[in-house]
């Protein structure tokens, strides 16, 4: 075992480049970071109570809490770089926490299309819950086994540490793909519905989402396209960063990884707290009367 496995804080034998970052995490944008995903936590905590919109609200409050721990682990770490619960709090938690946030968006894909005009979906709308939720609990089992594998391991433990790391990369990759598939029927459903449109033929609209405030219906479905898109920018940022090993050069910059990973997820999750489906699109809602909806929950 090697010196550096005994390192507990910075010191002439335990020198901050040693650290995987290499760096302090920076005070400020970290504890801005963990203030607005905490913020958005609550929020979708009381959301949920309000609204009865839970799987949405679990998934999208699950994803922020995590990211507020990871967070309060880079805090950890700006004091002391070495800090183990500090670190293995900001490795497995901001690397799965991303997952939870898409998994709140495939959620919103079954009662969109259910709510306008599903025959044009190439996939049937209660399959896009099963399918694309199993994938990502996959992927999050997949990143949470190889961030405790690598968070845990000794420093000098290679063997482990790269273990870790290729199982945590193969997760991150399961995701990107599972999104892009998924981003890719979307597509096809609505190019599908346009083009219905576009030779005069009208598209019937369910009564519960056509009788809300259609500003607000499009505010939502907007947000969910930046969410699904900034989210998808993250893990794609995330892949080269973990492919290139622990304290690789990509790794050891954090603006990059602020704005690529961190300022990503919070637009996302921000986002999707302030136009939350409770009342920006209510067909979500557990007591919706949406006779189609109805049918679905059956």
């Amino acid at each position: 075992m090697s010196k550096l496995a005994h390192c507990t804080r910075v010191t002439p034998d335990c020198p901050i480049q040693a650290t995987t970052y290499g760096y302090y995490p920076s005070f400020a944008p970290n504890t801005l970071l963990l203030c607005l995903f905490a913020i958005c936590a609550v929020g979708q905590i009381v959301l949920c109570i309000l609204t009865r919109v839970y799987a949405y609200s679990i998934a999208i409050g699950i994803g922020a809490t995590m990211e507020a721990v990871g967070y309060a682990g880079r805090l950890m770490m700006h004091d002391n770089p070495y800090s183990g619960a500090g670190f293995k709090a900001n490795v497995i938690c901001l690397l799965i926490a991303p997952s939870f946030i898409a998994g709140g968006i495939y959620l919103t894909m079954k009662h969109y299309i259910l709510s306008h005009a599903p025959e044009f979906s190439l996939l049937k709308p209660a399959l896009y819950t099963w399918i694309f939720i199993g994938c990502d609990i996959l992927s999050i089992l997949l990143q949470a086994i190889g961030g405790g594998f690598a968070s845990g391991a000794d420093p000098e433990d290679r063997k482990r540490r790269d273990l870790g790391n290729n199982i945590m990369v193969g997760g991150i990759v399961f995701q990107v793909v599972t999104m892009v598939f998924c981003g890719a029927l979307v597509v096809a459903y609505m190019y599908r519905k346009w083009r219905h449109e576009r030779h005069g033929s009208a598209v019937e609209k369910i009564p519960d989402v056509a009788a809300g405030a259609p500003w607000k219906i499009r505010a939502f479905r907007y947000m969910v396209v930046l969410a699904y898109l900034t989210v998808l920018v993250r893990c794609i940022y995330r892949i080269p960063e973990m492919v290139g090993g622990w304290g690789n050069e990509l790794m050891r910059k954090e603006t990059d990884f602020l704005v690529l990973d961190g300022m990503m997820v919070v637009i996302a999750t921000v986002g999707l707290t302030v136009t939350h489906p409770g009342y920006f699109f209510p067909a979500m809602r557990t007591n919706s009367k949406n006779p189609i909806l109805e049918l679905s929950r059956r």
